[in-house]
């Protein structure tokens, strides 16, 4: 986790929760992530636990440009996790997600020994899609009403990519 990532902790919280606010324009529909101490401690106590792993994804200034979570972690024959991510205003669409998710890749699949990593994509997220298109991930279909975020049941594109097409491609 050197240089881009690290890990979120209750030093981050202010930031965090600053960035999360001048992101909302940004986030609309499409990810909430937590707005108060209280709901991002929530985070952080999650993030703690065996079966999720959260990172900040910094500048090169070490300024906040995201956040990057594996969660619901299965073991055994399954050894597969969820990805979620968004990015911070002002640097979305600058490459720091992508740097940030080639890290956490390779954490995930050597580090924690993951086989398969699923992103789930609302349709119209087309910079989310290219994201996940450019590290490899493949479309397996679409789940209608899939995710309840802000309110409304939204349908979502499921992406995977498996230690091996990971590889064959690092």
């Amino acid at each position: 986790m050197k240089g881009i990532l690290e890990a979120p902790s209750n030093g981050s919280q202010a930031e965090f929760l600053a960035a999360a606010d001048r992101s909302r324009s940004l986030h609309r529909g499409l990810v909430s992530p937590p707005r108060t101490g209280l709901a991002f401690n929530a985070y952080l106590e999650q993030t703690r636990g065996p079966r999720h792993f959260g990172y900040l994804v910094r500048t090169a200034d070490g300024e906040l440009a995201g956040v990057i979570n594996i969660s619901e972690i299965v073991r055994g024959a399954f050894n597969s996790a969820y990805l979620g991510y968004y990015a911070f205003s002002p640097h979305n669409g600058r490459g720091y997600m992508s740097r940030g998710l080639r890290a956490v890749l390779a954490e995930a699949f050597r580090v924690h020994r993951l086989h398969r990593l699923e992103a789930n994509i609302q349709p119209g997220n087309e910079a989310s899609i290219a994201l996940v298109r450019r590290h490899g991930f493949r479309r397996e279909g679409l789940s209608p009403r899939y995710l309840k975020i802000c309110g409304r049941w939204r349908d979502h594109e499921r992406w995977a990519l498996t230690k091996e097409d990971w590889r064959a491609g690092a």
